[in-house]
């Protein structure tokens, strides 16, 4: 439970996010929005950082180089997330945001990518997805 829930923040708090990052892009630029957001999801990280107990920055040594690009993803993201929010409207974008997690997610649970284990993908999965699909397309017209 405690899963679904921290899913569903972290649904919620990307599309809010999606949303403020293009209202600051009209009055200073998709980069710079993305820079600013970069800026304070740092400074809160490490903010949250210093109160928080546990981790172990000793087993960064263990993580192999291309995880720890990861963070520089979020870049294109943002800049990705408020193009499309700007041209399609929050609604549609974040369907297609989600059709397209989800879709990466199939591919990576079902070939056990990046260390995932290995789960194979039965026909409601697949129908889920199709209906997901449908579901853009009919918002679209």
């Amino acid at each position: 439970m405690k899963g679904w829930i921290f899913a569903f923040l972290g649904g919620t708090l990307i599309t809010l996010q999606g949303v403020a990052n293009t209202r600051i892009s009209e009055a200073i630029g998709t980069w710079q929005a993305a820079t600013i957001t970069q800026m304070t999801g740092f400074i809160t990280a490490l903010v949250i950082l210093l109160f928080v107990r546990g981790g172990n920055l000793k087993g960064l040594k263990q993580v192999k180089p291309l995880y720890l690009t990861g963070g520089a993803l979020a870049a294109v993201i943002i800049y990705s997330n408020v193009t499309a929010i700007r041209l399609t409207g929050v609604t549609l974008a974040i369907s297609i945001l989600l059709i397209a997690q989800l879709s990466l997610t199939f591919l990576i649970d079902g070939k056990g990518w990046f260390g995932v284990v290995r789960k194979r993908m039965r026909l409601p999965q697949f129908i889920g997805l199709a209906m997901m699909i449908a579901g853009v397309l009919i918002l679209r017209f």
